[in-house]
This record gives C-alpha cells, sequence and structure tokens, in this order.
C-alpha cells in the first residue's frame, strides 16, 4: 500500500481556496489546513479531541447551501464515531470528510489506533449509512477526491498517510479570535455578536 504525503493531501484538496467551509481535527490536521493557508473561512480544533465531525455536521445543517469539509485523524474520529453514525443517519448532502489515516495517536506518542489493528473506517462509514465511501491509497486518486469535496453529495475519504511530522504550522491559538472571524467572513453584515 502506498502511504500519501499528508500535507501534500490536504494541500491537494484546499487549493485553490473556494468559498468551503473547513473544520479541522485536533492536532496535525488543523496545522495541515494552516500550512495550506490559514483562512478565515478555517475553523481548527484546539483540545476538542473527538469533536470535528460533529463540529461538521452542525455547520452544514446551519448552512445547507455551503460546502463543509471536515479534515481530520483517524484518532480524533474514533473519538467521535457516534457523529459519523449521525450523520450517516441525517444524510447531509454538503458535507465532506477526509480522514487522514496514519494508524498512530500523532500527539501523544504515536500509540497505534484502531486501524492499525485493521480497522476499516470507510466500511464503518458505508455501514453507517454513507453511499459514498472510500479508501484512497494513490496519489493518483486526490483528483477525482478533489471533485468530490468541492462538488456536492455526503462523502467520505479515508486516506492512508505516512507518518511523517511537518514542521509545526499553527493556526492562532484564541479561540474567540478563531469563531469570531469564521462568523464574519461567513456571515458578514448578518453577524452580530459580542466577544
Amino acid at each position: 500500500m502506498t502511504l500519501l504525503d499528508r500535507r501534500q493531501v490536504v494541500k491537494r484538496l484546499l487549493e485553490p481556496r473556494s468559498a468551503l467551509l473547513v473544520v479541522a481535527g485536533l492536532g496535525a490536521p488543523a496545522w495541515d489546513i494552516t500550512a495550506a493557508g490559514d483562512h478565515p473561512l478555517n475553523f481548527p480544533m484546539w483540545g476538542g479531541m473527538g469533536g470535528a465531525l460533529a463540529t461538521g455536521l452542525g455547520l452544514a445543517l446551519a448552512q445547507p447551501t455551503r460546502r463543509v469539509l471536515v479534515v481530520t485523524g483517524d484518532g480524533e474520529l474514533l473519538m467521535g464515531l457516534n457523529s459519523l453514525a449521525t450523520i450517516g443517519v441525517v444524510q447531509p448532502a454538503n458535507l465532506a470528510i477526509t480522514v487522514l489515516d496514519n494508524e498512530v495517536y500523532g500527539e501523544t506518542g504515536k500509540q497505534k489506533t484502531h486501524t492499525g489493528f485493521g480497522v476499516d473506517l470507510s466500511a464503518v462509514a458505508s455501514a453507517c449509512g454513507f453511499k459514498n465511501s472510500s479508501i484512497i491509497t494513490h496519489e493518483s486518486e486526490l483528483t477525482s477526491l478533489k471533485k468530490e469535496v468541492d462538488g456536492s453529495g455526503l462523502i467520505f475519504a479515508q486516506v492512508k498517510v505516512d507518518l511523517k511530522s511537518d514542521e509545526l504550522v499553527l493556526p492562532p491559538r484564541d479561540g474567540p479570535l478563531l469563531k469570531n472571524r469564521f462568523r464574519e467572513a461567513l456571515l458578514g453584515d448578518r453577524c452580530h455578536f459580542s466577544n
């Protein structure tokens, strides 16, 4: 099996950057979306392991005319499998989920996740009701994945990536700033809030 470069995968999915609403799971996925270009429509999770899918689902339901991409890791997704089941039931047509699967918990010492023991997240997504669920193992498959991410329909892609550690490119750590800039970029003049 070919293992893809995680950061290059995310760069391919986000360039050129469209009006895509992007939620990134804790750790490396948040750094990867930032390395591809910090953007006000990026919402990186800080300290919310297991919450990326639920956040993406809520955003997709609240903004049904906007395309939402969740970029997360295998460990983070395993913490929120209940959200995968709920997404399968709700079937939001504007939601795309990409799981960067390196088969380890990268932030806590590279302990094996369940995927390292053979758990097939794509099959789990299919069992939850995803009609478009795949495992990506070759760079040539990224072109069609990019079209699906930018298109429509509920999709789930488990992308097998290597363990390479890239230089950290951290998004802002200020939660209110991230929330407020995302809201302003999304809602514009309709956005009225206070810190």
